[in-house]
């Protein structure tokens, strides 16, 4: 649309300008904020030197950067805090959660959930716990029915994603805490694929932990995942993975009498790392600007844009139709060697990415215009009818 408003965005993103970049639900487009922000954090480093801890505020700046996501995701200041990655995330919360009761021996899980969350899960719960998968019948969706079903009084954790990552189904996540909560469990939700996207509530929904990342839709690079607790919640963590920036007196460097603090530094662990925290903040601040809401609106009317188009060309889609239930991703699989296009559409510089078992996954975000979506499906008939993904058929390989 001419008129969109959200275009002059545009120019925030260097990228933009030297290709189709389709790709939000991967890797959001860098900011060209992040050019000044990396040299602010360098130029502190080199004049300042140690003394930066304090005079720069380095010390408090994994919460500083939690308190700008904080509003996206509906929390109150203080209550979110920035790790590296989410596996450090994860087994910091798994680590402190109490599995000692033998009659809630359960998680539930489901099987379309990022398989990193699984590995962490698998290898931090004590060996009395049982993982229960709850399988998905069309490989899209999970049945929200049987998942609640799955959640009963052995159930300690409800550990999914908010929205499924091959797909962009919304998990209901007000009705899956409620379910949790009436029966004495708790949920973790992994907010990776919707935060940035859709409009995200912990507060208003009760939940009780939620991790997410800035490097898809939050624009913010790798190396930031911010971490959720409810602030009712903190004080009866004990983490066994822990480290000097949850002390109380860390300068103490007391070895024996060892006390953790009482708000989100509580489940921090060493040093951070501080260059990723300059880098994420640009895009978190220009999400806040556009707002979730008008970013909702946009994504609504684009994925529905790439669903008709892929009806008229008859090709499968593998996200959900119903807008309710779909966020900002939508997976089409035009026939028999939707890999071997998704290669060529790589070459001519449209940057989408596959997955195995689902297609290729197309991401339009605030900054997309409606001609690029329309590329990218006319790129998609071209290659089919000149036949150049088979120059494709040699080996795989994936973006993470």
């Amino acid at each position: 649309m001419a008129d969109d408003p959200l275009l002059k965005w545009r120019d925030q993103f260097p990228i933009l300008s030297t290709c189709n970049y389709l790709i939000s639900n991967s890797l959001g487009a860098m900011p060209r904020g992040v050019y000044d922000r990396l040299h602010e954090f360098a130029d502190q480093w080199a004049t300042l030197g140690v003394r930066v801890w304090g005079g720069a505020g380095w010390w408090d700046l994994k919460r500083t950067v939690g308190d700008l996501i904080a509003p996206l995701i509906g929390a109150p200041a203080g209550s979110v805090l920035v790790h590296e990655n989410a596996s450090i995330a994860n087994s910091i919360l798994f680590s402190a959660l109490d599995f000692s009761d033998t009659r809630r021996n359960k998680v539930v899980v489901c099987d379309q959930d990022f398989p990193s969350d699984i590995y962490t899960l698998r290898a931090m719960l004590p060996d009395h716990m049982e993982i229960v998968i709850v399988h998905s019948h069309d490989g899209m969706t999970i049945d929200p029915d049987e998942l609640l079903d799955a959640i009963d009084e052995r159930t300690r954790l409800v550990s999914v994603s908010h929205v499924l990552f091959r797909s962009a189904y919304i998990m209901p996540a007000a009705a899956i805490t409620a379910k949790a909560h009436a029966i004495g469990a708790q949920v973790l939700f992994n907010g990776y694929h919707s935060v940035g996207v859709i409009p995200v509530d912990v507060t208003g929904w009760n939940v009780d932990y939620y991790i997410g990342g800035t490097l898809k839709w939050l624009c913010g690079g790798p190396g930031g995942v911010f971490m959720y607790v409810r602030p009712d919640l903190l004080p009866t963590l004990q983490p066994r993975i822990t480290g000097w920036f949850a002390q109380k007196t860390p300068f103490a460097f007391e070895l024996e009498h060892v006390e953790l603090r009482d708000d989100a530094y509580r489940l921090a662990n060493g040093t951070p790392g501080i260059a990723s925290l300059y880098a994420i903040q640009p895009g978190v601040e220009i999400v806040a600007q556009v707002g979730v809401d008008a970013i909702r609106e946009k994504s609504i009317r684009q994925t529905s844009l790439l669903i008709d188009l892929a009806d008229q060309a008859g090709y499968e889609v593998n996200s959900p139709r119903a807008i309710a239930d779909r966020a900002g991703t939508v997976t089409v699989r035009p026939g028999d060697h939707a890999y071997e296009v998704s290669r060529e559409l790589l070459a001519r510089n449209v940057i989408i990415d596959y997955r195995e078992g689902a297609g290729i996954r197309i991401a339009p975000h605030f900054y997309t215009t409606d001609d690029e979506i329309a590329q990218v499906m006319d790129t998609i008939a071209a290659i089919l009818e000149d036949g150049s993904w088979q120059q494709h058929t040699q080996g795989r390989v994936f973006v993470t």
